[in-house]
């Protein structure tokens, strides 16, 4: 069920849910991703960001292996362009048959963003595909850019942002950014803030930064509105942590068995995501649903 994302986010919407979009950069990720949301009955999101296709997961096999998974599984499958910059290489990614791309254009002027954001939604569109893009903007964590209010999203400035691109979701600032926490640091999210922006503009509305920000603050962020979670790091720790456990209890463990020990961990890691946010049991395709019993 390779879909566009446009339909996945729709649905969170309308039913107040969130749908995980997962950075993944390999076949064991994308797999563990489409598999913990098959079993969970809950649609679900890949991601691949500009860098990781330019450094390791390259489109030309990752697109084919995404939708080959996505088209043999039984809930729906977005494959999105994660915080797309250049230009030419949305193009390439439309053209590649992504079913969804981001412009982030939000370290740029206002009026830029406009711009290049209109641009991405007219190639875009024509194709059935969604597209997401950020206002306000979210930055690094090691950078203590989450605090920084003057970075967080207006809501009167985002309505006129949507109405004036037509964009399909919007990724806002409030309180959280990408990367690694400090040890022990949990965010604190403006919440007023996020309400008021989904009720300003009643569509999707994306968060970015969703790793670390601790499951309270995840919880309370799709209550208050969000309908996509973006997560990268934490998943890629639980992979490296699984496989790092996997070599101190034997050093001698070969490749084969650490990418499988990795795939595993990465699955149940999004499997419980799932559960926290709500995307869980959203299809039963081919089956009938009796209330009450399993």
């Amino acid at each position: 069920m390779y879909v566009s994302m446009t339909d996945i986010l729709q649905d969170a919407h309308k039913n107040n849910y969130a749908v995980m979009a997962v950075n993944s950069i390999n076949m064991e990720m994308a797999r563990a991703v489409i598999t913990a949301a098959e079993e969970m009955r809950s649609p679900i999101i890949v991601n691949i960001g500009m860098g990781q296709m330019r450094k390791h997961a390259h489109a030309n096999v990752m697109v084919p292996l995404i939708k080959k998974l996505a088209e043999e599984a039984r809930v729906p499958v977005a494959l999105n362009h994660d915080h797309g910059q250049d230009l030419d290489f949305i193009i390439d990614c439309i053209q590649n048959g992504f079913s969804s791309v981001m412009i982030d254009a939000s370290s740029l002027p206002y009026e830029e963003n406009v711009k290049r954001t209109s641009t991405i939604v007219k190639l875009a569109h024509p194709h059935n595909i969604c597209v997401e893009a950020e206002l306000g903007h979210v930055g690094q964590a090691a950078e203590g850019d989450n605090d920084k209010g003057d970075l967080y999203t207006d809501p009167q400035q985002a309505k006129k942002f949507v109405e004036e691109t037509g964009v399909d979701a919007l990724a806002v600032a409030v309180g959280t950014a990408h990367g690694n926490y400090p040890k022990g640091f949990v965010p604190t999210l403006d919440f007023e803030r996020l309400t008021l922006l989904k009720k300003t503009l009643d569509m999707p509305l994306v968060l970015h930064g969703g790793s670390g920000s601790g499951e309270e603050n995840i919880r309370k962020a799709v209550a208050c509105g969000i309908n996509k979670i973006n997560v990268c790091t934490d998943a890629f720790n639980v992979a490296q942590e699984a496989m790092l456990k996997k070599v101190e209890e034997n050093p001698k463990t070969d490749y084969l068995e650490l990418c499988i020990t990795a795939e595993k961990a990465m699955k149940e890691f999004v499997k419980d995501y799932i559960k926290v946010i709500g995307s869980d049991n959203r299809y039963f395709f081919g089956e009938t649903k009796v209330v009450g019993h399993e």
